[in-house]
């Protein structure tokens, strides 16, 4: 299993920016991936997490209006689209492997970081004021 993420940067606030997770080694629609950002001196966090079966989405309440996760099964990639970024959105943002969760769970466990099996090594979004 290898989850590899990439689109990080330097952006000044108000800008955009667009993560992609290239991942193999699994059955892509069989799986969750999540969103995570971890910023200095802060606990990891979840920002977002598709379902691949469904296309189900869950986002953090900081995420909503701006974040957008989407997923392309013929590449087995899931991309983060940011917009409206703010300096409080640096961090070091991962993405993560989980099978899928049926629905009636989902918004319970998705923003959980030992949930999820498969990590990868993480892009650096850093956002100047």
């Amino acid at each position: 299993v290898q989850l590899v993420e990439s689109g990080g940067g330097l952006v000044q606030a108000g800008g955009s920016l667009r993560l992609s997770c290239a991942t193999s080694g699994f059955v892509f629609a069989d799986h969750a991936i999540g969103w995570f950002r971890q910023g200095p001196g802060k606990e990891r966090e979840g920002v977002a997490c598709i379902s691949n079966d469904d296309g189900g989405t869950n986002y953090a309440e900081f995420a909503k209006g701006r974040f957008t996760v989407s997923s392309d099964h013929r590449k087995s990639a899931v991309f983060l689209q940011m917009s409206r970024l703010v300096p409080e959105d640096t961090a070091v943002y991962y993405c993560a492997s989980v099978p899928r969760w049926p629905v009636e769970l989902r918004e319970r466990l998705w923003g959980r970081t030992y949930e999820y099996h498969d990590w990868g090594q993480g892009t650096q979004v850093t956002v100047s004021s």
